[in-house]
C-alpha cells in the first residue's frame, strides 16, 4: 500500500539524523507514536558502489513502517539509479536531502550546496520521481545564508518536479543548528504550494509541535533533536492534539528507557559496537537527572554493554529509593 501523507496530517514524524537515527532509535520512536520515520542520510554513490556500511544505513525493520530512506547526491542520474537500487529494500518512500550543512558533504556539491543550484536540485528530484514508483519527498533549509533565502522558490520547484511533500528546516546552511528557526518561512512556503509541507526546527516539546502546526499551517511536524532521549515526545504530541493530559516520565522510567535502548542496541549490533551506538542517546535520557554528570562519566568509561546496563540499573535503584552517591550532582 502506498504511503498516504494526507492521512498523516497533523501528526509528528521522526527526522533523519546522521549518527543518531539508527534502526533501534527509529523503532523506539515508532513504538512511541511517530507517524513516520526517516533513515539516516544515505549516499547515492555509496549505494552504487555497493558499500556495505552505506547499505546498512539504508536497512530497516518491518516494525519501523512507514519508513523513508533518505538519499543524498549531486548527479541527477546517479541519485535516480541509487533510488532504483534501494527499492530492493521495499521502503515506503524516498526522501531527498537538500539541507545537510556538513562541510564534507557541501564540498562535493551535495546536501545544502544544492540550495545554490536550484536547477540541479530540481533535476535530481525530477529524475528520482521518474525512476521510482513510491512517493518521493525532499528536505530543504531556508537557504545558504541570510542573504540567500530560497525556501519558497525551492518548494515550488520541488512541487513542479513531482515530489509528494517538502520538509522545511528554516535555518540557513551558515546557521547550521545555531540561532532560531524562522517558522514564518514554513508558513510562506505552505501558502505557495499545494503539496504537503512538513515543518521542522526548534520543536523541543509537544507544545512546540502544536504551536508550529497552528502558527505555520504546516501539514505535519518533523522532530529531530527534540526526540533524543525522549522518544515518547511523539505520544505526547498525539495526546495533546486529542486534549489529553501530557505527562513526563518519572526519573526512574527515563533510566529504564535508557536501559531498554542499550539492550536493543547490544542485541542488534553486538557488543561493544552496540554500546558505542547507544552512548550518545544515553546522555540525553539522563539529562537533568540527579547525579547525571557522574553517571554519564561512568557510562562513557564502560567497556561493555553489560557493564553499562548494570550501572544504570544500580542508578535506577538509587533514584527509586532517593539515594545519591557521594559527589553526585545534576548534569
Amino acid at each position: 500500500m502506498l504511503l498516504d501523507l494526507e492521512r498523516l496530517r497533523g501528526e509528528a514524524i521522526l527526522a533523519p539524523m546522521a549518527g543518531f537515527g539508527d534502526a533501534v532509535f527509529r523503532s523506539l520512536c515508532r513504538a512511541e507514536g511517530a507517524a513516520l520515520v526517516v533513515t539516516e542520510m544515505v549516499s547515492a554513490e555509496g549505494i552504487l558502489r555497493g558499500a556495505r556500511r552505506t547499505w546498512e544505513l539504508a536497512e530497516f525493520g518491518e516494525e519501523e513502517r512507514p519508513v523513508l530512506i533518505q538519499l543524498f547526491g549531486s548527479d541527477p542520474g546517479r541519485v535516480a539509479e541509487a533510488a532504483e537500487r534501494i527499492l530492493s529494500l521495499r521502503p515506503d518512500g524516498i526522501d531527498l536531502n537538500f539541507g545537510c550543512p556538513i562541510p564534507k558533504v557541501v564540498r562535493r556539491g551535495e546536501g545544502a550546496a544544492l540550495l545554490r543550484d536550484l536547477a540541479r536540485m530540481e533535476g535530481i528530484a525530477r529524475e528520482v520521481v521518474r525512476a521510482v514508483p513510491v512517493p518521493v519527498t525532499a528536505k530543504i533549509r531556508s537557504g545558504w545564508s541570510a542573504a540567500e533565502i530560497v525556501a519558497v522558490e525551492a518548494a515550488q520547484r520541488l512541487e513542479q518536479a513531482g515530489v509528494a511533500a517538502v520538509t522545511i528546516h528554516p535555518r540557513t546552511r551558515e546557521q547550521r543548528f545555531a540561532g532560531k528557526a524562522d517558522w514564518s518561512l514554513i508558513k510562506e512556503a505552505k501558502k505557495s504550494v499545494r503539496i504537503p509541507v512538513i515543518g521542522n526546527g526548534d520543536v523541543r516539546g509537544a507544545e512546540d509541535a502544536l504551536r508550529m502546526l497552528e502558527e505555520t499551517g504546516c501539514d505535519l511536524v518533523m522532530i529531530g533533536r527534540g526526540a533524543l532521549g525522549r522518544p515518547w515526545i511523539f505520544r505526547q504530541v498525539r495526546h495533546l492534539r486529542q486534549g489529553a493530559p501530557v505527562r513526563d516520565p518519572l526519573p526512574r522510567d527515563r533510566v529504564r528507557a535508557a536501559v531498554r535502548h542499550l539492550e536493543l542496541c547490544a542485541a542488534r549490533y553486538g557488543d561493544p559496537r552496540g554500546l558505542r551506538i547507544a552512548k550518545p542517546h544515553l546522555s540525553s535520557y539522563l539529562k537533568g537527572l540527579p547525579g547525571a554528570s557522574q553517571v554519564k562519566d561512568r557510562l562513557f568509561r564502560a567497556a561493555s554493554a553489560r557493564e553499562a546496563i548494570d550501572y544504570l540499573q544500580e542508578y535506577e535503584e538509587r533514584l527509586t529509593h532517593g539515594q545519591r552517591s557521594p559527589g553526585e550532582a545534576g548534569g
